[in-house]
């Protein structure tokens, strides 16, 4: 499905458009975006739409646009995925696709953003997610919204002729809770 709006500092979460899939296909496109990812060749349009209906369609993962909130600019995207409702917890990825908005601060905006979503209103009590060894941008904007190391997956990722290690965090309810009370 695709998450409601949600109004940030700097950014807003909103529902993705069918538009945005050529833009994705450009971000997806450029190596220096999917350098730790798994995806190697950018999707078609057609397949990038049909991505998109089949999130739209599932009860089970919630995806948002990142867009600037002084222009509307598309930046990148924020998702839960495989949401366990039993279990009460979720995976989640993010990523900022337009690189001249890297380091700014809009992904752990964002992280925070759909972690206060999470808890509050979908009643997660964990979430969950993962980033190849050397994207240090990405595990840093996690730790910066309060997700911790819970793990190491030791040679997890074979990308670029090499190994990969695969840190694994995540954040609780209970721990995030506190950290909304340290902050006031």
């Amino acid at each position: 499905m695709f998450g409601p709006s949600i109004e940030g500092e700097l950014i807003r979460l909103d529902p993705p458009k069918t538009a945005y899939a050529a833009i994705y296909i450009q971000w997806f496109a450029d190596p220096q975006l999917t350098h730790y990812m798994l995806v190697r060749n950018p999707p078609s349009l057609r397949q990038e739409e049909e991505w998109l209906e089949q999130v739209a369609a599932s009860p089970n993962d919630i995806i948002w646009a990142i867009v600037l909130r002084e222009n509307g600019k598309l930046i990148g995207n924020i998702g839960l995925q495989h949401i366990e409702w039993r279990h009460r917890h979720s995976h989640s990825g993010t990523i900022i696709g337009d690189p001249t908005q890297w380091g700014k601060g809009y992904a752990t905006e964002a992280i925070r953003l759909r972690t206060i979503y999470a808890f509050r209103e979908l009643g997660l009590e964990k979430i969950l997610t993962s980033v190849s060894s050397g994207n240090e941008r990405s595990r840093r904007a996690l730790e910066r919204a309060g997700y911790k190391q819970c793990g190491l997956l030791r040679r997890n990722r074979f990308f670029h002729g090499r190994w990969h290690d695969e840190w694994l965090g995540e954040i609780l309810r209970d721990e995030w809770e506190t950290q909304q009370i340290d902050q006031k």
